[in-house]
């Protein structure tokens, strides 16, 4: 979150001079734009696809190798009992 840093001024504190205001203001605008900017990337459909396909390509490298190989061996397995039931019914 971004950080705030309000302060209520009382009594007994000095005003600031109208330059230090407006240098204070153009800051906090500056600051405003660049949180707007890191929102408007993190909610991205683009960026969220790309991260996401980072995550599950990350996981994918993860898998043992012997898990990944029975897995590919299923597929190819179920691959060629469909083309050999189709090409028994012909």
């Amino acid at each position: 979150m971004a950080e705030t840093d309000i302060e209520i001024k009382g009594a007994d504190t000095v005003a600031l001079p109208p330059s230090a205001l407006v240098s204070e203001i153009e800051r906090t605008r500056a600051d405003l734009a660049r949180t707007i900017d890191e929102i408007a990337d993190r909610v991205s459909p683009g960026n969220v696809a790309r991260r996401t396909a980072d995550r599950a390509k990350e996981r994918l490298s993860q898998v043992d190798p012997l898990i990944g190989g029975a897995v590919a061996l299923a597929a190819a397995s179920v691959t060629c009992y469909l083309i050999w039931r189709k090409l028994r019914k012909k």
